[in-house]
C-alpha cells in the first residue's frame, strides 16, 4: 500500500471517529442525563409509571447505542494504529493484501474477504 493510500485511509478514519465522538457527545447530554425531578424522587402527577418506563427505555437504548459506538471507536483506534505501523491493509489471517474495494467498504477491517467468509463457516 502507497503512503497516498495510507494518508487517505487515515483522513477517512479519522473523519469517522470525529463523528463517532459527536455522537457519544450528543447521547451523553440528551439521553443519558437524569432529571433532578427523578434523581431527587420529586415526581409530579404528570410523571406517572408510562412515562417513568419510557424515559427508563430511552436511557438503556442510549447506554446500548454508546456501547456500539465505543467498539466501533475502538476497531478504529487499531486501524490507525496499523497505519501508523504500516501494516493497515494487509489480511491478518493469510497475509496478502486486502482489496481497497474492501478497505473501502469496511475500513476498519484487518482480514480479506476469503478468510472472513472462512471465519464465519467455521462459527
Amino acid at each position: 500500500m502507497t503512503q497516498q493510500d495510507l494518508d487517505y485511509f487515515e483522513k477517512l478514519l479519522e473523519t469517522k471517529r470525529t463523528s463517532i465522538v459527536k455522537d457519544l457527545g450528543t447521547l451523553q447530554s440528551h439521553s443519558m442525563q437524569i432529571t433532578s425531578a427523578e434523581s431527587s424522587g420529586d415526581l409530579t402527577y404528570s410523571d406517572h409509571m408510562p412515562d417513568l418506563g419510557n424515559s427508563t427505555m430511552e436511557r438503556e437504548k442510549a447506554f446500548l447505542f454508546a456501547a456500539r459506538d465505543g467498539a466501533y471507536l475502538d476497531q478504529i483506534e487499531a486501524a490507525l494504529m496499523r497505519i501508523k505501523k504500516h501494516k493497515f491493509g494487509v489480511c491478518r489471517t493469510c497475509k496478502t493484501p486486502i482489496p481497497r474495494a474492501r478497505l473501502e467498504a469496511v475500513p476498519t477491517t484487518e482480514v480479506c474477504v476469503p478468510c472472513k467468509e472462512k471465519q464465519n463457516k467455521s462459527a
